[in-house]
């Protein structure tokens, strides 16, 4: 969709702007305006009670992470008007926008009043509403959902005056994710029901299930593959969801966090072009198909930034950018958004999970002829105290090696590693040019050769035909009848703990002496703990003459990625709905 270009009025123009929505976008492009054009008439109408409130730290409210309600909300309206001179007009509902006389409707929750507010531009920041499952009983009490700052309160509220022990949270996305760590750290017993195998769209099953040993390791229950049929008012006055194939879930609490659907209702009824799930469709500016009306935000549909394709990102990143380049755009400055790559982090409990870009799964689901590099790294180097491991995987597209994407689960520096990572996707790097990266390096940050670089390095061994990859999806097809050769090179006592059957037992530092107890001819697939000792048994392989690969990942991640398959499938009866 091109959207009409329009004349965008100059400074001092007294232009009148109505904003719907005064949280991330609504309120960014408000105070942008207002720095670009003093003149400029400028008034927000927002639906609910505040404004420019922190949508992410809702959860950590409820934990009591956060212990002034006052901090969740950047601005007040009162706080607004004194810095920026804008009219925010809180408890107010638009009901209709009227594009040929260029004016909205609007209620005024608190009084009934109902007025028409005219506008030469109009910003349309409406967000998300959380999805509702198509299920009955979504409308009982102690069932709660969690996207405004009056939820959160709902919330708080009754935990403080019910004191539950037992929640249910329908859905395992970042919402539902932080909620049910805030939950647990009260002492609530929490489980999570999600209807996919794993939680964490973004992130790739094998990566999700190091966030899935975090969850059970805190006592969180996951019931991954699990479809909720309905939800019950329990004799006790509790909440009992009905899910299909098990037997139901009895909580003191419950709530719904499968997602969330664009609210644009306003937009559709006001004619305007829409695209996936109803969302806004807009152009580069964030012009939709209306001339002087713009869109951001969580209801607008955007380019992925690695693949071109639309794309539904709801992030406050992303929204805060869209709001600043309609601002520039009503000002008189050209300001385009070029896309977004869905980087994004999450705590849980002690760990840190953080991803770019796509994963391994969306960039084949997108015809990409992807490949993965995936390494366990130190968080900073080895020799200096309190280092953990982290693991680090790279989704890169084979022949031309551009960056596609990357996810990191771990400790300290996984934030960091993604940004670097993040900017390199932008950039337009391949995955062989982070070796080249100069990053910072001190022993209590990073390593000489950080995990960004030491991908860069593998990357740049595949390139070069150095190293060959064999993956956990190729383990089910190696021949077991002689024809190749299955090498595990750890130390005996590392073997002893746990091995994958068939797989013999040569320790690196042994090979070169031992080479003979290898048939000559036969592929020779390597396995170590995490992938640097199998490397340089691969080389010193290939520098007999053997052809030899290099399991991805390592023992650590094969054992625990399996390990998470065997509880879930452990917990999925015969024909469950997976």
């Amino acid at each position: 969709m091109t959207a009409p270009a329009t004349p965008a009025p100059g400074p001092n123009s007294g232009t009148k702007v109505v904003i719907v929505g005064g949280v991330a976008g609504g309120a960014t492009a408000a105070a942008r305006i207002r720095r670009l054009d003093e003149q400029a008439r400028i008034t927000v109408f927002e639906r609910s009670g505040y404004i420019s409130y922190a949508n992410c730290g809702l959860p950590y409210y409820i934990g009591g992470v956060i212990e002034d309600r006052s901090k969740l909300t950047l601005q007040t309206p009162e706080s607004f008007w004194r810095r920026f001179r804008v009219e925010m007009c809180v408890r107010h509902e638009v009901t209709a926008i009227n594009p040929q006389r260029k004016t909205v409707s609007v209620r005024a929750l608190e009084t009934g009043e109902e007025f028409e507010e005219p506008y030469d531009k109009l910003v349309l920041c409406p967000g998300a509403k959380p999805s509702l499952p198509p299920v009955p009983g979504t409308d009982i009490e102690r069932l709660f959902t969690l996207r405004t700052v009056e939820d959160t309160f709902a919330i708080k509220d009754f935990i403080e005056r019910e004191q539950p022990r037992s929640a249910v949270l329908a859905g395992g996305g970042f919402i539902g994710l932080e909620l049910a760590e805030n939950l647990r750290e009260l002492g609530l017993e929490v489980t999570i029901v999600q209807r996919p195998q794993q939680l964490m769209k973004p992130f790739d099953p094998d990566m999700a299930a190091l966030i899935h040993a975090e969850c059970r390791r805190h006592g969180i229950r996951l019931e991954l593959g699990r479809s909720v049929q309905a939800f019950e008012q329990a004799e006790d006055g509790g909440v009992r969801v009905l899910v299909k194939d098990a037997a139901p879930l009895e909580a003191d609490m419950a709530v719904l966090a499968i997602g969330v659907t664009p609210d644009t209702q306003l937009a559709r009824d006001a004619g305007l072009e829409l695209g996936i799930k109803g969302s806004i469709v807009v152009n580069s500016a964030m012009e939709t198909s209306v001339p002087d009306i713009y869109a951001a935000g969580d209801a607008v549909q955007v380019k992925h930034a690695v693949t071109g394709d639309d794309a539904l990102i709801s992030l406050a990143g992303p929204a805060n950018k869209q709001g600043r380049i309609i601002a520039d755009n009503i000002c008189g400055l050209h300001s385009e958004y070029r896309g977004s790559q869905g980087s994004c982090v999450v705590k849980v409990f002690e760990l840190t999970a953080a991803a770019t870009g796509l994963n391994e799964g969306a960039a084949l689901a997108a015809g990409l002829d992807a490949d993965t590099i995936i390494l366990s790294p130190m968080s900073h180097a080895g020799y200096y105290p309190g280092g953990k491991v982290m693991t680090l995987k790279l989704v890169f597209e084979k022949g031309s090696m551009r960056i596609l994407g990357a996810q990191a689960v771990g400790y300290d520096g996984v934030d960091k590693r993604i940004d670097v990572l993040a900017t390199a996707i932008h950039a337009g790097m391949t995955a062989p040019q982070l070796k080249d990266l100069d990053l910072a390096y001190a022993p209590p940050y990073s390593s000489a050769k950080d995990p960004v670089n030491m991908a860069g390095y593998m990357a740049d061994n595949i390139q070069q035909g150095i190293l060959k990859q064999w993956h956990l999806a190729d383990l089910p097809c190696l021949p077991r009848d002689g024809s190749v050769t299955l090498l595990d090179t750890r130390t005996p006592a590392e073997y002893e703990r746990g091995h994958i059957e068939g797989f013999t037992n040569i320790p690196v530092d042994e090979l070169r002496e031992r080479l003979a107890e290898l048939p000559a001819g036969k592929p020779v697939f390597v396995i170590c703990q995490s992938g640097l000792r199998s490397y340089i048994a691969c080389r010193i392989l290939a520098g007999n003459g053997y052809d030899a690969a290099n399991f991805c990942g390592g023992y650590r991640y094969y054992q625990a990625v399996t390990e998470d398959r065997r509880l879930i499938e452990q917990a999925l009866p015969c024909g469950a709905d997976a």
